[in-house]
């Protein structure tokens, strides 16, 4: 629902008094409210010039200088975006969703570029990659973590880290489910709450990945490519009998692993709706089946002992396309939760969409480590901003003692931008459904 008027300046200002005591330093307490009202403001760029120029700043070097500081840490405030997040989203039946997000780029001198995959694309491009960690509960998306994936070509040279403002800690080579692990631990540190990790098969596909997540107590719902393989869970480690020469030292499984393509073919599968869309429930056809999945060490013949039992789960898509995904959740869940889980993973790209085209996440013009990552924090706290709006407005219309979110129902990030007289602004509709997020006045 649209808000009128100035009030929402008012509501920023002790929204945001946190995140401006973490700051400590009186300049940059000064100039942050500027640039989260910049980037909250009606306007086709987010960079530095064009919102001074909107502010009514005399000049853009001192919201420059705010932003490209490699002298303030972005940890405080990282801290109190995630006890904001698990305010609004934190809980037992909340998901964490990993994922990544293109930043399309030219030249070669800023952080992190390379020539690589870009989502936003669908293709390979020159871009910025950034790991994401999203919480959402009942479909509304607050992202906490946007760390920039470094590339082999950039690790391998310390002249360019150098020059970027790379820190010591960040240079050492890392894939993205480590940057993401990491970022896990972090949030979990500091007491960031939710039940069920959820990624795509970019980082689903490792072994590492899904048996680190376990490790950490973690429940996990991930994509996986339809070769991966898999054994039933009858499976037995057998030790046969060398027949001469050395016994056996390793085990063999009692049965060889098959692909998650073809442990699938013969099961049931029935259509599941997993929430309702804007004009039909959105459904797809699922099954699933308990698995011991072929990840655990390497024998002979180059197959892989049965690891940990889990899910294995097929989606069969209206189009035809079928995909595949596996859990650790416990054997008594069932195919409906496995499926809604499995499809809440979408938050996070509109999450990213919003981010990009309201926010101007992509906008950020300047080249340094410490520039690029403090311009995704302001835009995280400034969508966080817009979060808390929009469910404050959802309890004031469902009265006290509600959820803090809707159970069902359409996602609760906005809609893509619309053109509005030549500017891009928040999607709002004042009499429409709660999900609507607030729009913010010129």
């Amino acid at each position: 629902m649209a808000v009128h008027g100035k009030g929402w300046l008012s509501e920023l200002k002790a929204w945001s008094e946190p995140f401006l005591v973490a700051l400590e330093h009186p300049a940059r307490r000064h100039w942050a409210p500027y640039y989260l009202r910049g980037l909250l403001l009606p306007g086709e760029r987010k960079s530095v010039q064009p919102m001074s120029m909107r502010l009514g700043l005399a000049a853009h070097d001192q919201l420059h200088n705010f932003v490209a500081s490699p002298s303030w840490d972005g940890a405080p405030l990282e801290a109190v975006l995630a006890a904001k997040a698990d305010a609004l989203v934190g809980g037992a039946d909340s998901v964490l969703v990993v994922d990544d997000t293109a930043l399309p780029k030219k030249g070669s001198a800023s952080v992190g570029v390379a020539h690589q995959y870009a989502g936003a694309l669908g293709k390979n491009a020159n871009c910025q990659t950034l790991v994401s960690l999203t919480p959402a509960r009942h479909e509304v998306p607050v992202p906490v973590a946007l760390r920039l994936f470094l590339p082999r070509d950039w690790v391998a040279d310390p002249a360019r880290l150098e020059r970027a403002g790379v820190p010591q800690a960040h240079r050492a080579p890392r894939a993205k489910g480590e940057v993401a692990l990491g970022e896990i631990d972090r949030l979990v540190a500091l007491g960031l709450r939710f039940g069920c990790v959820l990624a795509d098969a970019g980082y689903g596909n490792s072994a590492l990945f899904r048996q680190a997540l376990s490790a950490r107590g973690l429940h996990w719902a991930v994509g996986i490519p339809k070769v991966q393989a898999a054994y039933g869970t009858e499976v037995a480690l057998l030790r046969p009998k060398a027949a001469r020469g050395r016994p056996r030292l390793k085990p063999v499984p009692s049965e060889r692993p098959v692909p998650a393509e073809a442990l699938l073919a013969g099961a049931e599968w029935r259509p599941i709706a997993w929430r309702r869309g804007t004009k039909a429930p959105l459904a797809a056809e699922f099954a699933a089946l308990r698995v011991r999945v072929a990840d655990g060490e390497a024998v002979r013949g180059g197959i892989h002992l049965p690891g940990e039992e889990a899910w294995l789960v097929g989606e069969r898509r209206a189009s035809g396309e079928v995909k595949y995904h596996l859990s650790n959740l416990p054997a008594g869940t069932s195919v409906e939760r496995l499926a809604g889980l499995i499809k809440a993973r979408w938050v996070c790209e509109q999450a990213h969409q919003q981010m990009k085209e309201e926010l101007g996440l992509d906008h950020f013009e300047g080249r340094s480590w410490h520039g690029l990552h403090h311009h995704a924090l302001m835009v995280m706290v400034a969508l966080a901003f817009l979060q808390h709006l929009r469910l404050a407005e959802h309890r004031r219309r469902t009265g006290p003692g509600k959820n803090a979110a809707p159970r069902s129902g359409p996602a609760a990030v906005a809609e893509p931008a619309r053109r509005a007289r030549g500017a891009r602004r928040v999607a709002a509709q004042a009499a429409g459904p709660p999900h609507a997020v607030p729009a913010l006045p010129p």
